[in-house]
């Protein structure tokens, strides 16, 4: 009998987060969970040398840019800091955005939420708003601190989704509500980038890199919560799975 193949691997790099005395390294259980509701098996990567990226990529056959409470750090798209009293995780930076050029390149599976899709547009050489709500035309995107949960990861506003683009192509839909839970966003997009949803003060909600030969996909929400009874979600996840069983496949192929 032969073996079943096993399941792609994603791989989702950490937060950094000190505790009492001690650093650690985190990922939230939502996206470990999204992971698997991809059909995919999830490994949490901690913060990585340079050369030890090329290693991890040959490893996986996908990478999954979770959100966090922290900001990029704005020296990245050479600003200053806005408000240090918001946090940041330069360790983490210091190894996604290269991280995310080199998965890019190679045409392995990519899909960023929040913080995930920051860091993509920032690694392009893309900017970011580090305080949307205080940039007119646009609305506060934060959601409502001290409140539970279920009331923060509530949607709120619709995004509209651009015709002809991927996000289009999976969802089927013109229109649906999210979430919304950022102090950054998109300012100026990175070259290469195809704006695929907006929010409706113009926020950019959801791009793809155009050139890459890859599956790859940004969303400013958070797909990942309760995604198991998101129709949207659910199906944002599987297209990111099948993407990733795809390039496994392509991969595992013998060389002729």
């Amino acid at each position: 009998m032969t073996a079943p193949l096993p399941k792609p691997l994603v791989l989702v790099p950490a937060c950094n987060r000190q505790l009492g005395d001690h650093p650690f390294h985190i990922a939230g259980q939502k996206y470990v969970d999204a992971v698997r509701l991809a059909g995919c098996t999830p490994l949490i990567v901690p913060t990585a040398e340079p050369d030890e990226i090329p290693g991890l990529l040959a490893l996986a056959d996908g990478v999954l840019l979770t959100g966090s409470p922290s900001n990029v750090h704005p020296s990245h798209f050479d600003e200053d800091v806005h408000d240090p009293s918001l946090p940041l995780d330069p360790a983490r930076d210091a190894w996604t955005l290269p991280l995310i050029r080199q998965a890019l390149a190679l045409g392995l599976p990519l899909f960023a939420i929040c913080r995930g899709t920051q860091e993509t547009n920032v690694a392009l050489g893309g900017s970011l708003h580090q305080a949307v709500q205080e940039v007119g035309p646009f609305q506060d995107h934060r959601s409502v601190s001290g409140q539970p949960a279920h009331v923060q990861y509530a949607d709120v506003h619709p995004v509209q989704v651009l015709p002809g683009g991927r996000l289009a192509q999976i969802v089927g839909r013109s229109s649906f509500q999210v979430n919304s839970l950022h102090g950054q966003a998109v300012n100026r997009l990175a070259p290469g980038l195809r704006v695929e949803a907006v929010a409706p003060d113009g926020i950019v909600e959801a791009f793809s890199v155009e050139a890459a030969p890859g599956f790859n996909l940004c969303l400013q929400w958070h797909p990942e919560w309760q995604a198991a009874s998101n129709p949207v979600s659910m199906r944002l996840l599987q297209a990111f799975g099948s993407a990733c069983r795809d390039y496994r496949t392509r991969r595992r192929a013998p060389i002729p």
